[in-house]
């Protein structure tokens, strides 16, 4: 199968189940963000980190490609004649919105309550964590505006919104491993 098939020169491309369409559609930004975020997070975990987080970041890349399957399907096409759903593979379940969760109160009980807003920064690992942090809030936004307009699995987005946070809290807890300075931001006084 080859890389390039000439169908998207025109500026469309084609959902799961057929459908073609503008390649600036609000589906195509939503799902495309869900790529660029999968992305940022394989820069995660190629840094020194604990095997711990690499694993829980090849699950949660998992998750995304469903994440994107789902974003990706037209929902006039997504059952089939048969009545069988077009997308035959595990959706996203609580399970994994409460595996997001377990892990970010594990992260957060070895760490000092937060009293201020933190700048991002103080060590490249922690830098790429906030920029995927970034990425996913903007996925978000996108995702829940395109559920505005055509209903989606409501887990997907609860993933996504919950994934924003498992990003802070993860760029949190690698400060800490990585003994990196946290930076709390503090608002000047108008003088």
């Amino acid at each position: 199968m080859k890389v390039y098939t000439k169908t998207g020169d025109k500026g469309t491309t084609a959902l799961f189940g057929g459908t073609r369409v503008p390649k600036h559609h609000i589906r195509i930004e939503s799902y495309g963000t869900i790529d660029e975020l999968n992305s940022h997070i394989g820069l995660i975990r190629d840094q020194e980190i604990d095997q711990l987080y690499k694993n829980t970041l090849v699950h949660i890349q998992d998750r995304l490609f469903t994440v994107g399957a789902i974003l990706a399907t037209d929902p006039k096409k997504a059952t089939l004649k048969s009545g069988k759903d077009r997308l035959n593979i595990p959706k996203i379940s609580n399970e994994d919105i409460e595996r997001l969760e377990k892990e970010m109160d594990q992260m957060e009980a070895s760490l000092p309550p937060m009293t201020h807003f933190v700048l991002p920064g103080g060590h490249q690992t922690v830098s790429f964590c906030h920029i995927a942090r970034t990425v996913c809030r903007r996925a978000e936004r996108l995702a829940s505006h395109l559920n505005d307009l055509e209903p989606f699995q409501p887990e997907t987005l609860m993933y996504i919104n919950r994934l924003s946070d498992y990003l802070f809290v993860l760029a949190r807890k690698l400060s800490h491993d990585l003994q990196a300075e946290e930076i709390k931001w503090i608002p000047q006084k108008d003088s």
